[in-house]
């Protein structure tokens, strides 16, 4: 019998959870779970333990100046880089940790951009929500795309109190997705929101009012 790719075959009905222990609760929460799951083949797993990180969840956005054909992205040292790239500063973009429990993702977006860049958003549409690491975190980030007036951006930014040291940076689109290739980019939200814009720049601008790019 063929499947319907587009409708999982299980959901969370199809796990069981015989423990939760509990192992570091500070910044991130760590918890060891005992569980098992149904198999595509019929019955159920063996018995097995996970460990799963709770870092809460983000939201991320892309801020482009349609006028101008640029994108505004933020550049700042990143301590998971660290061990293994020759560089742990990051090309990103603009991104925030929603820091209560309903917080709308999107006005994390808002606040996140004025913090980080000095820009205010205007018209604003989300892209995608999805797990960057679903191996072991229930982080989920919130993606969107924003317009915004890159004339005056520049500078850096961030909040003292968090130890944000912020650069802003405006690059052409063109630019942007140009060090998507070269791996100067190589976070999963700036790659995905980056080639999300290229393959539907002309869209976005006429729901913006502006006219389209010759590609």
């Amino acid at each position: 019998m063929k499947n319907n790719i587009d409708v999982a075959r299980f959901d969370r009905n199809d796990v069981e959870v015989k423990e939760v222990t509990p192992l570091y609760h500070g910044f991130f929460k760590l918890d060891g779970y005992q569980l098992r799951h149904r198999l595509f083949e019929g019955g159920w797993s063996d018995w097995f333990s996970r460990e799963v990180l709770d870092r809460g969840h983000a939201a991320a956005v892309l801020l482009y100046d349609p006028q101008r054909d640029e994108v505004v992205m933020v550049e700042q040292f990143r301590v998971g880089a660290y061990p293994t790239a020759q560089s742990p500063w990051q090309l990103e973009l603009v991104a925030g940790m929603l820091d209560k429990e309903g917080e709308d993702p999107q006005d994390v977006a808002r606040r996140e951009s004025v913090e980080e860049s000095g820009l205010s958003l205007g018209e604003i549409e989300k892209l995608y929500s999805y797990y960057p690491s679903a191996g072991g975190m229930t982080e989920q980030i919130h993606l969107y795309v924003a317009q915004v007036d890159a004339s005056d951006a520049g500078g850096v930014h961030g909040l003292a109190k968090e130890n944000e040291d912020i650069q802003v940076h405006i690059l052409t689109r063109e630019h942007a997705f140009e060090l998507t290739q070269t791996g100067r980019i190589n976070n999963a939200a700036a790659l995905i929101a980056l080639q999300w814009l290229a393959l539907n720049v002309n869209q976005l601008r006429q729901r913006w009012g502006y006219a389209p790019i010759s590609q």
